[in-house]
């Protein structure tokens, strides 16, 4: 029996006109006989570069392939770090601020794609062209080798474009030929391996075996974990719970404004205190576990809970000193950013941490965490103590401003730097 090519989905032909037709067309629609031939050709591409399509045809700013964003001045100092391409929760921001702050000779530069939350960033480009322009690529190779001495690439993505491969495996051989200094910092799920995940965590979202994402997370995940693991440099994650995958790894933790997020007023003062749920990935977060159980709290008049979605950063600092309780997350075992921003805002906090986290945080910081730990079996229980003992909770919250202060302010991101920017021990 004659077999034919799989069909690409509708999204994936539209992706193609956009990427190309913007790409090397200056955004003007390809001639009918090339496109058709294309998508033609596209049937037969690897899942990876379908995917791929998909995501880059969500931009279509990028017109001009000749035009390239202007890109900030080098820093003037000894020590010139370039942080990307990810930024993800503005953390290439906050550790090259951290550096900068806390290391002397240190200047830094972050990189990030056009895509996404508006966090601070010194440059972007859009995905088209770091994906597909080969001038901005080798004028991105130039810069980087003619103007720094250290790169930190984030993610195991790479800060070249495509050149060398959709991982940095490629970029990382080429910088340190050009004699730059390389490191690799891990921010989370590039990293958590979901078969290993689904072992260590009972609600781990990866149990669900339709979720097309997770055999893709799997195979990029292993990779990375390799990658990471086999790295003879200088290697960071922004979690602790990473550390089970990469334990050479050095924990820089994440980086939040502790004033931005500082809140002059108490929680749990009302008599129906406002739960706030406000998850950057719901998946991820179990937004589906956490949903019912708050809604049918909120029904009964026992809290009044708010579900956010889609709201800029420069937003959330409101939308959590509005709040008396924030509820971060069910499914993943850590803490990360946005708990790290809810503490810093002195709410209390309830979230599914783990106890190995809680440990190592303990054994690294000499301090508890200060969030309530809750799963979905025992949410209920968890808010109605609460409320039935405010005061020990507001105790617990007060206690979250001093714990990001001391630790997620920058300076132990900076300090655990140190040894790869400065050589200094940290």
């Amino acid at each position: 029996m004659k077999t034919h090519p799989r069909r690409l989905r509708p999204t994936v032909v539209r992706g193609l006109r956009r990427v190309v037709s913007g790409a090397l067309a200056g955004g003007k629609r390809l001639p009918g006989p090339l496109e058709r031939a294309l998508f033609d050709a596209g049937r037969t591409l690897p899942p990876r570069v379908r995917r791929f399509v998909r995501y880059a045809s969500r931009y279509t700013g990028y017109s001009d392939p000749t035009v390239f964003p202007a890109r900030p001045p080098v820093p003037d100092t000894p020590v010139r770090l370039f942080v990307g391409p990810a930024n993800l929760a503005g953390q290439g921001w906050g550790w090259a601020r951290a550096a900068e702050r806390h290391l002397d000779g240190v200047g830094a530069t972050t990189f990030s794609l056009g895509d996404g939350f508006a966090f601070a960033v010194d440059y972007t480009v859009p995905v088209q062209m770091y994906a597909l322009s080969r001038r901005w690529q080798k004028e991105q190779l130039r810069h980087l080798t003619a103007a720094y001495t250290h790169v930190l690439i984030e993610a195991e993505r790479p800060v070249l474009g495509t050149t060398y491969g959709t991982t940095c495996d490629g970029d990382v051989r080429v910088l340190r030929d050009a004699g730059l200094q390389v490191a690799l910092i891990a921010h989370g799920s590039d990293l958590r391996v979901p078969s290993r995940h689904v072992e260590m965590v009972e609600d781990s979202p990866f149990r669900d075996t339709s979720w097309e994402a997770v055999p893709i997370l799997e195979r990029t995940t292993t990779h990375n974990v390799e990658l990471l693991n086999a790295f003879d440099g200088h290697t960071f994650v922004s979690t602790l719970d990473l550390l089970d995958y990469a334990p050479r790894a050095m924990w820089c933790p994440g980086v939040v404004d502790v004033e931005a997020w500082a809140a002059d007023t108490v929680p749990l003062e009302r008599r129906v205190p406002v739960v706030v749920h406000a998850p950057s990935k719901g998946r991820l977060k179990g937004s589906e576990l956490i949903d019912p159980i708050m809604t049918e709290l909120d029904r009964r008049g026992i809290t009044e809970y708010r579900r956010i979605q889609r709201v800029e950063p420069h937003d959330m600092p409101a939308v959590y000193t509005a709040a008396d309780i924030v509820i971060d997350q069910f499914t993943m075992g850590l803490y990360g950013v946005a708990a790290c921003e809810a503490m810093a805002a002195g709410r209390v906090v309830v979230s599914f941490v783990g106890e190995s986290v809680r440990a190592r945080a303990r054994a690294m910081t000499g301090r508890d965490v200060p969030i309530i730990e809750a799963t979905p079996a025992t949410l209920v229980d968890v808010v109605e103590n609460i409320l039935d003992d405010r005061n020990a909770a507001r105790n617990v919250a007060a206690a979250g401003p001093i714990f990001v202060a001391e630790n997620h302010d920058g300076r132990r991101s900076a300090a655990a730097l140190a040894p790869f920017l400065t050589g200094a021990r940290s």
